[in-house]
């Protein structure tokens, strides 16, 4: 099994973890992950724009001038698409823009993606993240000792949420911060959309995950 350099607050060694095949070794196509993105994506969408035909805008009921004998072209309205203020043509609608990816696949990606990370040794394996209160200065710190500070884009997974960690991390305009999947979900309800998901993964930079989330990783996608 491979493994994993572990790292303490300071940026000193702690110690090696394993990594199972799963986040390892998972490969699942291309196109997967592709769909997945796109669904994650298209799932955040509003759907609330809507815009005004010319049957639903105000005014414009009287002929604008007579048909005829005027040197201009014909018009039976001033609220047609090609005036100014008017309907617009095949006006957009709101809508719903959700796609839906089966678990099995969705996780595959997630796992797809992580594995890809880990080979080209962008996670950072902290043996846990703690604040006492909020501060923004100690997780600059934390971020600076990890060598980690100067990245564009930072994935950081903590085990659960953790407000005083997540406030801390929050005012830090690079840094994106998600929970590890929740394990056994109520009937009828989705995993927590806190949990992050592969489009995450693929957009960071480096990812910083904490010791124990890396065992809820497993344990719930590695299935």
């Amino acid at each position: 099994m491979a493994s994993i350099e572990v790292k303490n607050e300071k940026g000193k060694s702690a110690g090696q973890v394993e990594l199972g095949k799963k986040l390892t070794e998972a490969s699942t196509s291309h196109v997967s992950v592709h769909r997945a993105v796109v669904a994650e994506e298209a799932n955040q969408r509003q759907g609330t724009q809507s815009a005004l035909t010319r049957s639903e805008v105000r005014g414009g009921g009287r002929k604008p001038y007579k048909q005829k004998k005027t040197g201009n072209a014909r018009q039976g309205s001033i609220r047609s698409p090609h005036y100014r203020h008017g309907g617009m043509a095949l006006a957009v609608k709101p809508r719903d823009y959700d796609k839906k990816v089966n678990r099995k696949e969705r996780r595959g990606a997630i796992l797809t993606a992580l594995a890809s990370q880990i080979a080209a040794e962008n996670v950072t394996v902290i043996d846990a993240i703690s604040f006492k209160a909020p501060k923004t200065r100690e997780a600059s710190a934390l971020l600076s000792a990890l060598g980690l500070a100067e990245v564009k884009r930072l994935l950081v997974v903590l085990p659960a949420h953790d407000d005083a960690a997540y406030k801390s991390f929050r005012n830090l305009p690079n840094v994106t911060v998600r929970t590890a999947p929740a394990g056994k979900v109520a009937k009828g309800e989705q995993e927590k959309a806190s949990a992050f998901s592969a489009r995450d993964v693929l957009v960071a930079h480096k990812v910083l995950i904490a010791k124990d989330a890396l065992g809820k990783i497993e344990e719930v996608w590695g299935k």
